[in-house]
């Protein structure tokens, strides 16, 4: 079986923080911001929306795409949750 990798951002209600991470598990790992399980940044700005992600096959490059999103500007960000998700759903049910 296949393994999937995920880059995904992540906001807060008002969309006003935007949080960018790598995992194997999307619907875990959002599960976890969500819960407040995860420590640090999420939990501290209650990032709780999934607005954004991408889905590779290998974590080499899963990992590279969230370094160049992570080095990318704040309006970077934005712009691409908006080529997708213009009104910045929570995309965490449809997974």
């Amino acid at each position: 079986m296949d393994r999937q990798y995920y880059i995904y951002i992540m906001t807060n209600k008002r969309n006003t923080v935007v949080y960018t991470g790598v995992t194997n598990d999307l619907k875990r790992r959002v599960y976890e911001h969500k819960e407040k399980l995860a420590e640090g940044l999420t939990k501290k700005y209650n990032i709780t929306k999934l607005v954004y992600y991408e889905v590779f096959e290998d974590i080499e490059n899963a990992i590279l795409r969230e370094k160049q999103l992570k080095g990318g500007s704040r309006q970077k960000k934005i712009e691409l949750v908006n080529s997708v998700n213009k009104e910045w759903r929570d995309l965490y049910e449809e997974l």
